[in-house]
């Protein structure tokens, strides 16, 4: 059985927390940047979109804009408003999650905001921390349509949901912008970049993300990063104050919001797993404020009220505490360039590991603001405008990423794939084991279609070519079938218009060849195996198993009792314990097609055995994930790998007696996953069984040095940032001094610093509370 870590479990922060007070006696918090409505428009709205870029971007730190609360209107933001609009429109329930439980329960929007007041109270200076207390969170509920124009309206466009281009608005800077003087096409169409590049993809294929949140004194959105790297914004429209509503006494309300920089993720995700014991991409822990106050990472921190707007970073992991007797706030995404980089590189890795639904389909993203963009910039070639300018720039990057993309998907030039089954993209294909969105190319197994579940008949399985290379499939294992969603040779002509577009645009570069060549010599300087490619030769290799008709497993013997086999049969028949006898396997005898795993030493079928160019050593991939922190695909993507003993870090124990050797330490903690819980329930993990966490292997070198590892990724993250800062210099980015507000703390009295309609929240609250209130449920 594979070693368990301790898990940190859950704290509630008290009722009248004097957050000012715990950041000024905690070294490592600091309050988030802050500026105001006002000063946003005493500007150009062009220096005000710089400051986001540089503070929330590309120095990965949050900002929060105060002052909207005097934008908004009053009456339509507020709680009476949504419960007499909303209480009897369909649909009349929302989804909300019982925090407590862990379940989801009905609620319609009148019932909830009424007894919120009730909800709120409980949540006592003497009882908040007791596990029964119930904690329902409204959360994820459509943005009513009132809601959403006005606010588009006063927002700064290239900062709020699907923007396409920048237009007019009533908010902050909205009269410094420059609107009429961007170039246009003939159809008038402006020749901008978009602020949310989901605007690119075809209205059906969207995500809906500009969602509502309504919460209570202790309700909570555990740690997390927000999906597939992208930035978040959200916007406190409406709290409680402290005095009567609706005959009922209430609390201020408000938000705290303890969030780290983008550029220590890795050392957040190393701290949550060796010393919290969990992992912050499954995103279902809370963590103590003492946690972060002993954190090795900056937290910044937000006292969030009406009126402020959060901008958080991409990657950056954070978590809310609800304060108070009512916060309503509204939320979305916004995808950009920096983004997507992000995402495909390295948010998508993570979310696959652990199956968390993609559900921005990045890639198609890539694929249509290229087309949109090609279509707009090929009438601006000679146009000199800062945000042409700045579209040409995106585009070059988009394009980069649709190479990668393309090469991934590029079956070798001498094994071209006869058998290509064609179905038309309609952006709904996922896979089966890690739920990411498909783009083009994937495997389907037609052979396990028509298996029952639960007596619900299963359709095909459908598993990307990240996956498959990894070992995951459905349980057949192998003869699964491709099948693409765009021909192949509509990919390269899009490939070979954009390249030549960017080419004529700067012919005075005379690298820009080099720079973005065809797309032959690009998959000649690629230096590796295609996933693609991987899948073609991990099908020919492994075996096929009807999984219809799988072959019985035969009982070991007595004989083989004894020589242990069954490591759980330790007794007689008689009950008595028996004495184990060692065994040593021999080393003569092997089945046919097995051979032995250099470090565990354990017989594997040759398919389950990456094989070294050099020394014919065999690794299986389980050994290889843990102990050397190499996953399948990077293994087989190397047209000569070397093993770990050829490149002189093998740990096993023979090679450590090797003075040459320098044995491999594993840089960060795997706790495991199991994901038989998410992914459909035919498939299986045939190379390696990623429940198993890394901690013996750690506890190897140095007794499992926690403070080593996280010291060790601090480095790498401070010179992750030098060289990102050496790079922005390189381009030619300037931002000296900010000519807005500097940051100013805030206090916590102001600014400155099955549906059943009657169904009560917990009859059990109604005799916790104390006497003379005038609580009245539904």
């Amino acid at each position: 059985m594979p070693a368990h870590r301790s898990r940190m479990a859950f704290e509630p922060m008290p009722p009248g927390l004097d957050i000012n007070a715990v950041v000024n006696s905690t070294p490592n918090f600091e309050f988030a940047m802050r500026i105001t409505c006002d000063s946003v428009n005493q500007f150009p709205l062009a220096d005000f979109e710089k400051l986001v870029l540089y503070q929330v971007v590309l120095s990965g730190k949050p900002l929060v804009i105060e002052g909207f609360q005097s934008h908004l209107d009053q009456e339509l933001f507020s709680e009476k408003w949504l419960r007499e609009r909303y209480s009897s429109k369909a649909p009349s329930v929302e989804v909300v999650r019982d925090l407590t439980k862990k379940k989801n329960a009905f609620f319609s929007i009148g019932h909830y905001l009424e007894n919120l007041p009730l909800l709120a109270r409980q949540m006592t200076a003497d009882h908040y921390d007791l596990k029964a207390r119930q904690r329902l969170y409204m959360k994820d509920i459509d943005c009513p349509p009132e809601w959403h124009q006005y606010i588009e309206d006063i927002i700064p466009p290239s900062l709020f949901y699907l923007n396409e281009a920048p237009k007019d608005f009533k908010g902050p800077a909205s009269g410094k912008s420059n609107v009429s003087e961007i170039p246009r096409t003939a159809e008038q169409q402006l020749i901008a970049p978009a602020g949310d590049l989901m605007s690119s993809l075809p209205p059906n294929m969207r995500a809906e993300n500009l969602m509502c949140y309504i919460g209570h004194e202790g309700t909570y959105t555990p740690a997390h990063q927000e999906m597939c790297a992208s930035l978040g914004h959200n916007l406190m429209v409406d709290a409680s104050c402290r005095g009567r509503e609706n005959g009922q006494a209430t609390t201020e309300g408000s938000s705290i919001w303890l969030m780290t920089g983008t550029k220590d993720r890795h050392v957040v995700a190393e701290y949550w797993l060796s010393v919290l014991g969990h992992d912050i991409d499954i995103e279902d822990f809370f963590a103590p404020l003492h946690a972060w106050q002993i954190a090795p990472f900056t937290t910044f921190v937000v006292d969030q009220k009406p009126g402020d707007l959060i901008l958080v970073p991409p990657l950056a992991a954070h978590q809310v505490w609800n304060r108070g007797t009512r916060t309503m706030k509204v939320a979305w995404n916004r995808t950009t360039v920096d983004t997507l980089e992000m995402a495909l590189n390295e948010a998508l890795p993570h979310a696959r590991m652990v199956c968390r639904d993609e559900q921005y389909k990045n890639k198609a993203i890539v694929f249509f603001t290229l087309e949109r963009y090609w279509k707009l910039l090929q009438r601006a070639k000679n146009v000199k405008h800062p945000v042409v300018d700045r579209m040409w720039v995106d585009f070059k990057r988009l394009f980069n990423l649709y190479k990668n993309i393309l090469l991934s998907e590029s079956f070798p030039l001498k094994k071209l794939e006869k058998t290509v089954e064609f179905t038309e993209y309609q952006s709904n294909v996922t896979c089966s084991f890690c739920r990411c969105n498909i783009f083009n190319r994937f495997l389907t197994c037609n052979g396990c279609a028509d298996v029952k579940h639960h007596g619900e008949e299963l359709g095909a399985y459908d598993v990307c070519m990240d996956c498959y290379a990894m070992g995951r499939s459905c349980a057949c294992i192998s003869k699964l079938q491709w099948v693409e969603q765009f021909p192949i040779k509509q990919l390269t002509e899009k490939y070979d218009s954009w390249r030549r577009l960017i080419v004529s645009s700067d012919e005075d570069d005379k690298e820009i060849k080099q720079k973005f060549p065809t797309f032959v010599v690009a998959r000649g300087q690629a230096g590796k195996k295609s996933i693609a490619q991987i899948c073609q030769e991990q099908l020919a290799r492994r075996p096929w198993i009807d999984a219809k008709n799988p072959q019985p497993v035969a009982k070991p013997t007595r004989r083989q009792s004894k020589k242990g086999s069954d490591p759980d049969d330790d007794d007689d028949e008689d009950g008595t314990p028996r004495k184990k006898r060692k065994t040593r396997p021999s080393i003569t005898k092997k089945p046919e097609d097995t051979n032995r795993c250099h470090v565990c030493l354990h017989q594997e079928m040759n398919w389950k055995l990456a094989i070294c160019s050099n020394c014919d050593q065999r690794y299986c991939y389980g050994s290889l994930y843990r102990a050397f922190e190499i996953l399948p695909h990077e293994a087989m993507e190397k047209h000569h790998w070397l093993c770990p003993k050829c490149r002189k870090v093998c740990s096993c124990g023979a090679c450590q007696h090797d003075p040459n050797m320098k044995p491999y330490e594993p840089n960060c903690t795997v706790l495991g996953h199991d994901t038989s819980s998410v992914a459909d329930p035919r498939s299986i993990e045939s190379l390696v069984d990623f429940r198993k966490s890394n901690l013996w292997w750690l506890k190897k070198f140095r007794g499992d040095d926690v403070h080593g590892r996280i010291e060790k990724r601090q480095r790498e993250a401070q010179q992750a940032e030098l060289e990102r800062h050496l790079k922005l210099q390189a381009q030619g980015f300037k931002f000296e001094t900010s000519p807005f507000d500097q940051p100013t703390q805030r206090g916590q009295n102001g600014h400155q610093n099955g549906y059943d309609a009657d169904m009560p929240v917990d009859p059990s609250l109604m005799e916790e509370m104390h006497p003379g209130h005038d609580l009245v449920l539904a």
